[in-house]
């Protein structure tokens, strides 16, 4: 609990330098493109388009899902997947891809997966306006339960910020957890309910599905954009999901804290 208090204060501390380092990074990373951000948005947009088309018409014959049009279904779903899909596998690389850096510069460490998440938020929060308009010009309406966006960008937060210092932790050390990461993260796209819908499968095997706390964030943003529930109607649900991406923060604090000192003997 002492190393999780530890990363929890150094990030409060940091977080002016986090915020500096994640538009840096912002910055470079759409440099060489003259639409710059706007790709953030666009390659998004382009994927939801075939993935509706496919599973929309292909698959589903235009169906929708408990009376909500399947694209709205599918963008509030696919909204939250591409945030968790960069900053999952770009978090677990952070350390070790900058340790030419870490080496030459004084900053607690566990700011670097910080920063590369938050550079992330920033195109996921643009998306979200970008999709929330467009609900609103397509007749999709707004309602009181928007008003638990916040709450479920900051479960998605802690969820990648928890898990990326496992992660980036054990990437560091053996190179070829990154590509673990990335396999999961690739199976996660199917076995998450973000394409189809879990109603076929037996009420065990959908328990079993809630395992993952992905499940969780992304019903959530359907809740919050489709007006379909509120997360303390999931009162047990809700527990679980907190209580794993706090055995995950301390876990992962414990590592970062005790691996941070040889993090540069990796070079």
């Amino acid at each position: 609990m002492n190393a999780t208090i530890t990363v929890l204060r150094e990030q409060v501390k940091s977080f002016y330098l986090i915020r500096r380092l994640s538009l840096y990074q912002l910055k470079i990373t759409n440099n060489n493109n003259y639409l710059g951000m706007l790709w953030e948005i666009i390659n998004p947009l382009i994927q939801l388009s075939i993935y509706w088309f496919v599973f929309g018409f292909g698959i589903r014959g235009g169906k929708g899902v408990d009376g909500v049009p399947f694209v709205y279904w599918l963008s509030a779903g696919l909204l939250v997947w591409f945030f968790l899909n960069a900053a999952i596998p770009q978090s677990s690389k952070s350390i070790y891809t900058r340790l030419g850096i870490i080496s030459k510069m004084n900053f607690p460490m566990s700011v670097i997966p910080s920063h590369v998440i938050l550079s992330i938020l920033y195109q996921h929060l643009a998306l979200l306006a970008v999709i929330t308009i467009g609900f609103l010009l397509t007749g999709q309406g707004i309602s009181l339960h928007y008003l638990q966006l916040p709450y479920y960008i900051f479960a998605a937060v802690m969820f990648v910020f928890s898990l990326s210092l496992i992660t980036s932790t054990l990437t560091t050390v053996v190179r070829d957890i990154q590509m673990i990461v990335q396999s999961v993260m690739r199976m996660m796209l199917y076995l998450t309910p973000i394409l189809w819908t879990p109603e076929k499968f037996s009420p065990k095997l959908q328990m079993l599905m809630k395992l993952n706390p992905m499940y969780y964030i992304v019903e959530g943003y359907r809740y919050a954009l489709l007006g379909t529930g509120w997360f303390f109607e999931e009162g047990t649900y809700t527990l679980y999901f907190w209580v794993v991406v706090l055995v995950m923060l301390c876990i992962g604090s414990a590592l970062h804290i005790k691996f941070r000192r040889y993090f540069v003997d990796y070079l």
